[in-house]
């Protein structure tokens, strides 16, 4: 395969733009989407530099029929994917809950915008919920949250490492803002920084007869008898609970000893970071945690965090109504430490947002 990038380059794109980056350099062959705002670049430029490296791109009809379509495309053994944000990502809630029960590595960018219904097109945090546990099952996904440019890139490429190792559709949740504005960051050759891509393979059409030299795939996603649907469940249930540690990542900076942490995901942790280290500055011991894995969630780390700090409260900061807090408190349930929040569902959360709250609950 053509080199995408050599060495290492700086450069200063939009979040779309990257995520476009990041899909080749990861070995993506084909994306499949319908326009929405404000995930559209990330179409548009795939399309401009897809052909130069021998990819693909079909723009279907619907949400629904691109998502199917990346289901058809992985079972061959391409690596193929989506995006989209808002009411797109409810419509494809049937070809993710598929994916879910055949085990497909499937990649799906979720720029975020506000809600309910169209809402806005510029943005939100309100897809959390829709995101981590969305269709008719148990939500078994991996949702990546990013917070930076330099993370869509690294991420993006990550989610197609962790879709093909572990077979579970996989996400980048990001947002309007992440998606629209410029900001510098690394372009890199994986494989250069040590990264080994996953090798995609067939899931169907393989060689053999079954019955004779091999087994069926049973890449099935319905199911007659309730007993059958049961085990299948259990079974998925038990594997994704044996991989979540090797998928969980979270940031934590000054907990220890801290009188409050602040705890915020996405882009809104750049302003809770930043407010940490203003309220630190003016005496207020504040800590730091972040989950970057929102499904399956850091539990056991923020359990960890709340335990060592010996924190009395925690302020949660999020740009939706308590879809971050409902992941937090049943994570969390039976610790007593005391939770404030910061809602701005559909608004932007900056530091200073963050510092007046910290003051009004010390």
């Amino acid at each position: 395969m053509e080199k995408i990038v050599e060495g290492s380059t700086r450069a200063f794109l939009t979040g779309n733009e990257t995520i476009a980056w990041a899909s080749l350099v990861a070995g993506a062959e084909f994306m499949f989407g319908y326009p929405i705002t404000p995930q559209n670049e990330i179409m548009h430029y795939w399309t401009r530099l897809a052909p130069k490296y021998g990819r693909g791109f079909l723009q279907t009809e619907d949400e629904i029929s691109a998502g199917f379509t990346v289901c058809g495309a992985v079972q061959g053994g391409k690596k193929a994917f989506t995006a989209t944000a808002g009411p797109g990502n409810v419509l494809m809630q049937e070809p993710f809950g598929m994916a879910e029960a055949m085990r497909l590595p499937m990649v799906a960018i979720i720029q975020q915008r506000g809600g309910p219904s169209s809402g806005t097109v510029i943005y939100s945090q309100q897809e959390v919920n829709l995101t981590t546990f969305g269709g008719n099952g148990e939500g078994y996904r991996i949702v990546y949250s990013t917070a930076s440019h330099q993370e869509l890139y690294d991420y993006t490429i990550k989610a197609f490492n962790t879709a093909w190792t572990y077979r579970f559709p996989t996400f980048i949740l990001g947002d309007g803002y992440q998606a629209k504005m410029r900001e510098p960051l690394e372009l890199y050759d994986p494989q250069e920084k040590g990264i080994t891509l996953a090798e995609s393979f067939p899931l169907v059409g393989l060689p053999g007869v079954i019955g004779e030299n091999r087994q069926p795939q049973h890449l099935n996603n319905i199911y007659s008898l309730e007993e059958e649907l049961y085990e299948k469940v259990m079974t998925f249930s038990a594997v994704f609970e044996k991989i979540s540690p090797e998928i969980v990542e979270y940031e934590e900076d000054s907990c220890e000893g801290a009188d409050i942490i602040l705890i915020s995901h996405g882009v809104v942790s750049r302003a809770a970071r930043d407010a940490m280290l203003i309220l630190r500055s003016q005496g207020i011991k504040a800590g730091y945690f972040r989950p970057v894995t929102l499904r399956p969630f850091p539990d056991e780390a923020l359990k960890k965090v709340i335990l060592q700090s010996n924190a009395k409260k925690a302020l949660i900061a999020e740009s939706s109504y308590g879809q971050l807090t409902r992941l937090i408190k049943q994570s969390i349930y039976g610790e007593t430490i005391n939770i404030d929040t910061l809602y701005k569902p559909g608004v932007g959360i900056v530091d200073y947002d963050i510092i007046n709250k910290v003051k009004s609950i010390l």
